[in-house]
């Protein structure tokens, strides 16, 4: 039975002039999140899936909308109580395809004439059609050992009756992110649609098709023709220690050994073949062991074997791309400054052009003339939206959904500023500023001083439904967040320099952002600087515990504290050896010398702790010795602990927690 949704609000509404508010939680929760969109062949309609929250229930639901692409004619597909995502329309433009219930399905454009496309036990994801419409890749975890859906039934059946839950481990990467790695692995099948029958193109590997960490959305792909995919995967990865993902190509019309052809012993991920079929193309990272490295745009010539690197003499580094119809270019995004912009490669002369700049841009799609360009848009004060950009030289900017417009029309937000000062060595570091809602110039304000995580990442102008820069501006802060040593979207030699160096320049550059931010803008209240950070940010209030007496309050979230045995209890191995030289008895110096852990006696701030039980990039431990250091120390300290939450906080009623409890703490910490 559909649930009734109220349409009205995914379209611009004429809003009476009413008293604005800042924003709060419950907003944040309430605004409809669009996730993965497509375009019809014939370029008249998209299909976006939307997700809803509810406090009640404490979780999403996602359901499946279509629109028409000049923002007319908004009408629900599929809108029910189980989650519908991934639409996608079939070549012939008839019909859509979906996921519901672990399968993937079909229907009309109007919902009707249902059918259930693949009937697999161990539930299939990820789905991709061939050009002809007949073929289906997609991806389903399986034993590697099993040959048939019934040997995994049979295993499933046998580990649920056991009473014996222990496990055995003989090798590393035994959990990843979030969760326990287990015995299965994600396999790539082939689906032939008709018939309904299937098979495990990756049948016994111990590997993952796509990767488990470093690949990309896009990681399986058809040749035009249907005769061939190429795919993304990592051989080395259960070594926890390897970059290592690699691009194959497997024949479909007379199976054999899936053939390697990239090169670097880096991250090679996103195959993507060319519309007339003479190339491929995919992003290659050139160092192994660091997963952060300029990702470049190789061109593989299918007849010739040629491999060609289109971006070598380019400062940026390639996240998404799409070719153009006519085979001659490619789009895509990458980090510019707070900005996640869209450039156009010529393949020919190698040009590099700006195409859109402003804001944080994904999920980019060509229509199939070419003559638009789909992808959605974000801001600080926008949650994503899907817009289109005319290709013909004149630019025209639609938007095509008002999703949150009820909402957003109640709120006071200020867009995000920017501001530039002197970091170490005297290079630049730029800065975003939020103002508080309903600013006024002539009043003093505390400041939320926030660092991002990665390190190698970046404070951007878009809207974190997590680290929302509007929330933390919304009780009335100045929010500054700047983007030192170690961020993207300034160059890799930026990015590069916090290698080794988690205590030095960065620290340098964070501390003169804040420094420049107290003398240069009056309407800051020097006596109350809060400072917040997670991941890498964490470990940067750690730092700050040890090293200054700047702030009046600390916040970390689920950050490092002794990196000795952050090692030891991490999963992907090759990023601790990347950043401090190797392991901890290969360089135990840095270990020591960059160890927040080392510097502890020296805090005297008052700091709140939050940590997710099932965070195994950053394990609790970490949270219990920072917290036991502090009060031993006799600082003023308070521990907010979830136990059902990983390396975010991904619940609502938890989200409200979270921020009520971080308000409060800075709150009773005031001067």
């Amino acid at each position: 039975m559909l649930r009734k949704i109220t349409l009205l609000l995914f379209i611009p509404l004429a809003i009476l002039p009413q008293t604005k508010r800042a924003i709060t939680v419950d907003d944040l929760w309430a605004m409809k999140r669009i996730g993965s969109f497509d375009v019809s062949p014939d370029g008249k309609t998209l299909a976006f899936s939307s997700t809803s929250y509810s406090f009640e229930a404490n979780k999403g639901n996602a359901d499946i909308f279509l629109i028409d692409t000049d923002g007319k004619n908004l009408r629900a597909l599929k809108n029910s109580d189980k989650n519908e995502t991934e639409p996608k329309f079939s070549p012939d433009g008839k019909s859509i395809g979906f996921v519901r219930g672990g399968q993937i399905w079909q229907c009309n454009f109007d919902g009707t004439n249902e059918k259930q496309l693949t009937n697999i036990y161990t539930e299939a994801s990820g789905f991709e059609w061939s050009n002809d419409g007949k073929k289906i890749l997609f991806t389903s975890s399986v034993y590697p050992e099993c040959t048939t859906q019934e040997c995994n039934e049979q295993k499933d059946k046998a580990r649920e009756e056991s009473k014996v839950k222990a496990e055995i481990f003989t090798e590393l990467m035994y959990r990843h992110w979030n969760d326990w790695r287990g015995h299965k692995r994600s396999h790539l099948f082939l689906l032939d649609v008709e018939s309904g029958k299937f098979t495990d193109l990756t049948e016994g590997n111990k590997e993952d098709v796509p990767p488990m960490a470093l690949g990309s959305s896009n990681d399986y792909n058809f040749s035009p023709d249907g005769s061939e995919i190429a795919y993304s995967l990592n051989p080395e990865f259960s070594k926890a220690t390897s970059t290592n993902i690699e691009i194959f190509l497997l024949s479909l019309t007379s199976p054999k050994t899936p053939k390697l052809i990239s090169k670097s012993k880096g991250v090679d991920c996103q195959p993507v073949y060319s519309p007339d079929g003479n190339w491929l193309a995919w992003t290659s990272m050139k160092r192994t062991g660091f997963e952060a490295d300029k990702k470049d745009l190789l061109l593989f010539n299918r007849k010739s074997g040629e491999l060609k690197n289109l971006t070598e003499n380019s400062d940026r580094s390639v996240e998404e791309f799409i070719w153009t119809p006519d085979s001659k270019a490619v789009y895509f995004t990458s980090a510019n400054q707070i900005y996640n912009s869209i450039y156009k490669l010529d393949l020919k002369s190698l040009e590099v052009q700006l195409f859109h700049k402003d804001n944080y841009n994904t999920s980019i799609q060509l229509s199939k003339d070419g003559k638009n360009l789909f992808f959605l848009k974000q801001r600080s004060d926008l949650p994503a939206e899907i817009f289109s950009q005319s290709t013909d030289g004149n630019n025209t900017l639609r938007r095509i959904t008002f999703t949150n417009e009820e909402i957003l029309s109640q709120l006071e937000m200020n867009p995000v500023e920017t501001f530039w000062c002197e970091g170490a060595n005297g290079d630049k570091v730029q800065s975003i500023l939020v103002k508080p809602p309903f600013f006024d110039p002539n009043k003093k304000y505390p400041m939320i001083f926030l660092i991002h995580g990665g390190p190698q990442g970046a404070w951007e102008d878009n809207f974190h439904y997590r680290w929302n820069l509007q929330m933390f501006a919304s009780k009335g802060y100045v929010v500054v967040a700047p983007n030192p040593r170690g961020s993207t979207g300034y160059g890799q030699k930026f990015t590069d320099e916090i290698r080794n160096d988690w205590g030095g320049k960065v620290y340098t550059d964070l501390m003169n952002s804040y420094d420049y931010a107290l003398d240069n803008f009056a309407f800051i209240d020097s006596k109350n600087t809060f400072a917040a950070g997670a991941s890498y940010g964490g470990y940067m209030i750690n730092w700050i515990a040890g090293h200054t007496d700047r702030f009046t309050a600390l916040f970390c979230h689920n950050g490092s504290f002794n990196l000795e045995s952050k090692w030891g209890t991490t999963d992907e191995l090759w990023f601790p050896e990347w950043e401090f030289g190797g392991t901890p008895w290969e360089n135990r110096e840095a270990y020591e010398k960059w160890s927040p852990h080392r510097y502890i006696h020296n805090a005297k701030t008052p700091m709140l702790i939050v940590h997710g039980a099932k965070d195994f990039r950053l394990s609790e431990e970490q949270a219990f010795q920072l917290f036991t250091s502090l009060q031993r120390l006799g600082v003023k300290s308070k521990f907010l602990y979830f136990p059902d939450e990983t390396h975010w906080v991904t619940k609502p009623q938890n989200a409200k927690l979270w921020w009520g409890t971080l308000f409060d703490w800075f709150d009773e910490n005031k001067k």
